[in-house]
């Protein structure tokens, strides 16, 4: 038997930023595929994104309007979008209605139509919106079947090299009963759902033959630019390296430094845990600032003070965020908290660390980045952190996050998350009563390839940032809040920040 040779498969733009990397590398020419969905879910302006991002003299492209909204009231509602273009219509891209053969009930009529006006237009991109009623086996009259209907159709198209698709309301359970299923060259389906005040689309690409799209459900926005896709696997960093060098890095506050053993290693992910006022952003703060000191841009990812604010606390402690970004060595990305998705989230990480060249990242804080996540994504958070702790760090960079710890101070934990084991050093940070006086301390929790210090070390938030003090001395049970001296009667404070 002769060996078949191998035919490469050329592909087409989405015209969707990041849908490509979902697709495998774009819609494969020529092939026929179904995008189902409820209505509102995007079906429309997602075809009509690809149709003007592909649509040339060369390769003109026709969108059929069945038993649907007219083409007339459709175009008025997608010329909103960015990418519209006015110049295309009539010229590269056609609009026909077939709803005079659809009330027919009689789909011999609505496909000697199609044809009709196909090989009057020859057109490479054929769109049919919606075939979903003319699936309706209740509503159709004549001899030729829902089977019969798409079996031809498909076939045609694809004997006239039109890359197609159709556009349908089913709901998903069905697919696995239409002919449509089996015929697709690719089949993609999208949802939506509120969730409280939340919406929240998706898209799931059940099949694309000759390639090897990202699996799971990936999250969808729609804005003036159109649809927009969140791939929910983060795509290997362009300038990872094969191995990190095990070298210790300041963590820019020299007494937390000799606590964590020398600093912390490159590409580790440090946690610093502690309750409201702690210090923890003025620690993120000083972390990021070491970094750039050291020509190390940073990024710094905020997801409960708005920028302004955020820039102004900085600020105080004499880092200018605001000009560490005109130089190019710093990315201050505030993550819109209003029916956030994890997917958006890493997305907008990533391309902030691309954008500079970051070795440094801040997440600020993980709490806030929890709270503002919609309801769906919540079961997805520590899977998704985990995703994109392995990215980052796996490339070289080092990440601090912070946490905020609410429990009662009778008890001891390290987060409300459990997501202590994603992360290489947890630093401690807690309130502590000395002398009728409220007084902050530290701890290292853990640390990994190293040791460290077992010290509570008293420090103090200046106008400098975090000035560590020295070791709580004579004292007991400060970790639980209720520290006693360790000889009775003697409470005196070893320590001053």
């Amino acid at each position: 038997m002769n060996e078949m040779a191998r035919v490469r498969i050329n592909r087409l733009p989405s015209g969707v930023p990041k849908l490509d990397d979902i697709l495998g590398g774009g819609w494969p020419e020529y092939s026929f595929n179904v995008i189902v969905g409820e209505p509102g879910a995007g079906k429309t302006t997602l075809a009509h994104q690809f149709m003007f991002a592909n649509a040339t003299p060369e390769r003109q492209a026709l969108y059929f309007t069945v038993l649907g909204e007219p083409a007339l009231k459709m175009l008025r509602y997608q010329q909103q979008f960015s990418f519209f273009d006015n110049a295309k219509v009539g010229r590269e891209i056609h609009f026909a209605n077939l709803g005079a053969e659809a009330l027919t009930a009689d789909l011999q009529q609505v496909l000697d139509g199609m044809f009709a006006k196909i090989e009057s237009i020859d057109p490479r991109i054929v769109v049919v919106d919606s075939f979903g009623m003319l699936m309706s086996r209740n509503a159709i009259k004549g001899k030729m079947s829902p089977e019969e209907f798409v079996l031809l159709l498909g076939a045609r198209l694809t004997s006239w090299s039109a890359t197609s698709f159709l556009l349908g309301d089913y709901p998903e359970d069905e697919l696995r009963h239409s002919p449509v299923f089996t015929v697709a060259d690719g089949l993609i389906t999208l949802q939506q759902g509120v969730h409280r005040n939340a919406m929240v689309r998706q898209l799931r690409v059940v099949k694309m033959r000759g390639s090897a799209p990202q699996p799971g459900l990936h999250t969808l926005r729609i804005s003036d630019h159109g649809v927009q896709a969140f791939p929910r696997m983060l795509k290997p960093m362009e300038e990872a390296q094969k191995s990190v060098t095990p070298e210790l890095i300041s963590v820019g506050i020299p007494g937390l430094d000799e606590m964590l053993g020398g600093g912390t290693l490159r590409g580790n992910s440090i946690l610093i845990a502690g309750p409201v006022g702690s210090g923890k952003t003025t620690t993120a703060l000083q972390f990021a600032a070491e970094g750039v000191r050291n020509g190390e841009p940073a990024v710094i990812v905020i997801f409960e003070e708005t920028t302004p604010k955020y820039i102004d606390q900085a600020n105080a402690f004499g880092i200018d965020l605001p000009d560490l970004a005109e130089k190019g060595m710093l990315e201050l990305v505030y993550v819109r908290p209003l029916d956030l998705s994890v997917d958006e989230t890493l997305y907008a990480i990533q391309t902030a660390v691309e954008k500079v060249g970051a070795r440094r990242v801040v997440l600020d804080s993980i709490s806030g980045l929890e709270a503002a996540l919609a309801p769906p994504f919540k079961e997805d958070f520590l899977e998704s952190l985990y995703r994109l702790l392995g990215a980052l760090t796996g490339s070289g960079v080092t990440i601090m996050m912070t946490v905020e710890v609410t429990e009662p101070y009778n008890e001891m934990r390290f987060t409300p998350h459990p997501i202590s084991f994603l992360t290489h050093d947890i630093v401690l940070q807690r309130y502590v009563e000395i002398d009728g006086q409220l007084r902050k301390f530290a701890t290292v929790v853990k640390t990994r390839s190293r040791s460290h210090s077992s010290d509570l070390r008293l420090y103090a938030v200046t106008s400098n940032g975090i000035v560590m003090g020295s070791r709580v001395n004579n004292l007991v049970a400060g970790l639980v809040g209720g520290p006693k001296p360790t000889i009775p009667g003697d409470s005196e404070d070893s320590g001053k920040a």
